[in-house]
């Protein structure tokens, strides 16, 4: 799979869709109906981070080795969760 340019290295259906300020979030897939569906998720993902602050103001993102052990060990070269 290609790279996409503002995103040089990353794989574009690892990473299917980004925030740009002032602007609804634009997402991508295989197919509109897979897109639809990480357009969704973006929006819940948005609706837990505003809650979670709603609730806590100080809450702050996981660590970037947190946040890499999760992801890759379900899409990494050595991945171990989830279906093949």
């Amino acid at each position: 799979m290609r790279s996409c340019g503002a995103l040089p290295k990353l794989d574009p259906l690892q990473v299917p869709a980004v925030l740009v300020s002032g602007h609804a979030p634009f997402c991508w897939a295989k197919t509109p109906k897979e897109a639809a569906h990480i357009a969704v998720v973006v929006e819940e993902i948005a609706a837990m981070a505003i809650q979670t602050l709603a609730a806590n103001p100080k809450a702050r993102p996981i660590s970037r080795h947190l946040h890499e052990k999760h992801f890759l060990r379900k899409h990494g070269g050595t991945a171990y969760y989830g279906q093949k």
